[in-house]
Parts: structure tokens; sequence; C-alpha cells
């Protein structure tokens, strides 16, 4: 099913002086903390990575999420099952 959402839904991403990021079109956040916050979007997997991070808004209803902390890098990856865990282990050590 999220593969279905994954091809129609549609993904924003809006970024305020690095410090804060809010992004639509969010399926599931997978993994977060403070320095890091891994998500399936309908564009794909979206990692996040800095220092001080925190969700400060969380509706997977609408699909809306909001990141508050000093954002060092945006990656994003189609990769599937394995490759996430993959990532996770490498982001989040």
């Amino acid at each position: 099913m999220a593969e279905e959402k994954r091809k129609t839904g549609r993904h924003t991403l809006h970024m305020e002086e690095r410090e804060k990021v809010r992004i639509g079109g969010v399926l599931e956040v997978l993994s977060f903390d403070e320095e890091g916050v891994m998500m399936e979007t309908a564009c794909g997997l979206l990692i996040l990575k800095g220092s001080g991070m925190h969700i400060g808004k969380l509706d997977l209803d609408s699909g809306d999420v909001t990141v508050d902390g000093m954002i060092d890098s945006i990656t994003y990856s189609d990769g599937g099952f394995a490759e996430k865990h993959s990532i996770l282990g490498r982001l989040f050590r």
C-alpha cells in the first residue's frame, strides 16, 4: 500500500534558516533522535542529519511532519527494506 501512495502522493519540503523543516507527504517516520530523522515519503526514503533535532509536529493522517534543530544534510534514497536497515545502522551509530 505504501508503494501505491508513493506513486500517487504529493511530497513537499520547506526549510527555514536550516533550523526548521516542514515536510508533507510523509507515510511513516522510521527512526529519529537528536542527530537524525529517517522517514518514508511519497518520493522515497528521506534522511535528515543534524544536531539538536526533535519532531515538533507529527500528523501521519495528513502526512505532515515538522522537524526543529540544526539541519546539516537532506538525503533521498529509493532503496528497499534491506537498504533502509543498512542506512539506519550507518546513520545511528
